[in-house]
């Protein structure tokens, strides 16, 4: 299928500019794909939908405020996008975006004076040389960057200490991301709570999001099968849960932690002692595709030809839903569904 299957129209006024306040009063839309039937909620009450003694699989990584504007040697501001998500332990270059055309060679100075030098470029990636220890570059945009939430949302009300908090899962913990997985910012304290007194439990893993997660798939990508590369990390912890709990309700929380399930799934649903994993993954979801470890998914609404809208169908596909991705859409625009990444949640049994 061609990226154009996966087009829709979407009225500017659905894309939400703000996330619900608080965040469980997003809306939830329910699709239970045995019955076919579509129930609407608050994602508050989503105890009252989930099957009992689910597990539930979170993405706990954490966004990083990337983007940071730094001066070129003659005093010209440039604007860099850093993507932390594909830096490795080790590694010693940082690869980025930016807003004006630089050369090999140059050097780029934070606020503070510390300095990036550009190594090399590919295609429209520069990749950076950091003549600092490099750890220290999380402190840097802690203390000099912004958040970098998608160029779709456009205007919001939100400052950046705002932004830091709510683009943000109340459960993340390991910096990295570039692009919060937003399936998880509906979840506040209170509500996990409610959900383990109904018996559910909760694991944890790491997918380290990066801008490609929700960038138009391009023709080039649907011809080799494979998408942008991210970094996840499964703990052993992690992998114990999910291996006890075959055969019982599995709920990834986001299309990223379905990607992560994914591309760890023989080890997952295997019985190979247990231990961390830990890898890239390039894998790309779509029809046919048999997911192996999540029974259900919890998601937000996602934008035209992304990879993620092309998951979610897969995954619908694979449960023989009678219902088509772009029905499910029609039906949550006809009910003002908020999308995108501060809008409502999707849930699918």
């Amino acid at each position: 299928m061609a990226p154009e299957s996966f087009d829709f129209e979407l009225p500017e006024r659905l894309i939400a500019s703000a996330p619900a306040e608080p965040r469980d009063s997003a809306r939830v839309f329910v699709y239970n794909t045995a019955s076919d039937a579509i129930s609407f909620d608050v994602f508050k009450n989503l105890g009252k939908y989930i099957p009992e003694n689910s597990l539930l699989v979170l993405n706990t990584s954490k966004v990083v405020p990337a983007r940071v504007e730094v001066r070129k040697e003659t005093g010209g501001k440039v604007e860099l996008l850093l993507l932390l998500n594909e830096l490795r332990p080790g590694e010693t270059e940082i690869k980025s975006i930016a807003d004006r055309k630089l050369v090999v060679g140059q050097q780029l100075s934070f606020p503070g004076g510390e300095k990036l030098e550009v190594i090399r470029q590919e295609e429209q990636f520069f990749y950076m040389k950091p003549l600092f220890p490099i750890g220290q570059i999380f402190g840097l945009l802690e203390a000099h960057g912004i958040t970098p939430i998608p160029k779709y949302i456009g205007a919001t009300a939100l400052n950046e200490s705002e932004l830091r908090a709510r683009y943000q899962s109340v459960f993340a913990e390991n910096p990295a991301s570039v692009a919060a997985p937003t399936a998880s910012l509906h979840f506040t304290p209170e509500l996990m709570r409610d959900l383990e007194k109904r018996g559910n439990a909760f694991a944890e893993l790491s997918l380290h999001v990066g801008m490609g997660t929700f960038a138009p798939v391009s023709e080039g990508q649907m011809k080799e099968g494979r998408l942008h590369r991210e970094w996840f990390e499964i703990p052993r912890e992690t992998v114990k849960m999910i291996q006890k709990h075959k055969g019982k309700p599995i709920i990834a929380v986001g299309t990223t932690a379905m990607r992560a399930l994914e591309s760890a799934k023989e080890t997952l649903m295997s019985d190979v002692a247990v231990a961390d994993i830990a890898n890239n993954t390039e894998i790309f979801i779509r029809h046919p595709h048999h997911f192996g470890v999540a029974t259900a998914l919890i998601t937000n609404f996602h934008i035209p030809k992304s990879s993620l809208l092309m998951l979610v169908d897969a995954f619908l596909r694979d449960k023989g839903a009678k219902r088509s991705i772009l029905e499910l859409y029609t039906i949550a625009i006809k009910e003002e569904f908020r999308f995108y990444s501060f809008g409502d949640a999707m849930l699918i049994l």
